[in-house]
Order: structure tokens, then sequence, then C-alpha cells
């Protein structure tokens, strides 16, 4: 198999163990040594409304992320479009939208992203995110009352 037709297979495993919300799973397809990074403010990372929000190093970072990203967010109440998967040897792009509501608050939010992945040896050894974060902080900033 190509490296290409590899990172393709991997990337629509990821995407569908990310769809099925098994965070063992997902994380079975990173390798123990990951670079992950989101597109936050570095100031802004690990906050307690948002704890998922933070770079990440491997396998067992990935399955936490998953984990909070979960506990944060009201259950049935999330979608993701993808728009489209592009890659190019080792690396692929995922464009999409992703739908969620905030257990916090109960704000419901859109926000439009990009993930870049690197896969080789079939597992995910770069995960970068650059989403809409001003659609996340608002969706779970406290009220201004």
């Amino acid at each position: 198999m190509t490296p290409a037709a590899t990172t393709r297979s991997v990337v629509n495993d990821l995407l569908t163990r990310i769809g099925e919300g098994d965070p063992e799973r997902i994380a079975e397809l990173y390798a123990e040594e990951t670079g992950w990074r989101l597109s936050w403010p570095e100031d802004e990372h690990g906050r307690a409304a948002t704890p998922w929000i933070r770079h990440r190093a491997g396998r067992a970072d990935a399955a936490a992320h998953f984990r909070d990203l979960g506990a944060h967010h009201v259950p049935g109440e999330a979608a993701t479009e993808i728009e489209r998967v592009l890659v190019d040897g080792e690396d692929a792009v995922v464009l999409g939208e992703i739908r969620q509501t905030a257990r916090a608050t109960g704000r419901p939010y859109r926000a439009r992203f990009a993930l870049h992945l690197t896969v080789r040896d079939g597992l995910v050894i770069r995960h970068h995110v650059y989403e809409d974060s001003l659609a996340v902080a608002r969706a779970f900033a406290p009220d201004d009352d």
C-alpha cells in the first residue's frame, strides 16, 4: 500500500472512531509519541471550562482528550460535517464543521476546523487542529449577569 493509501485508510478509520465516541478505540490509532497542537492562544490552554484544549504528547493523551471533550459537551447534541479530506503522502488535511452544545452553559455552537494529520507506519504521529476558538470560548463563557 502506498503512503497516501495508508494515510487515507487511517484517517477514514480515525474519523469513524471519533464519530463512534470511544476514546480508547480512537487512541489506538495514535503513536506513543504524537505531536498534538491546537491553534488556541497558549495562555488559554487548560482552563477549567475547556480542559481538553491543550497540547498533547501521545496515545494516552489522545484518549484523555476525547474523554475530556465528551465530559464537557451534551451527549447526543453533537454533529460533525466533514467537507473534504486531502491526502498527500503521509499528510492529510480534514476540513469541516463541528456542532456541539456546552454542558456547563447549555449553549450550542458551530466551529469550522482544519485538522492536519500525519500518518506513519499506520499510526497518527501529528495532530494539529485549527478551529474557530472564539465560537468555542463564547459557548463556555459564564453569563455576564
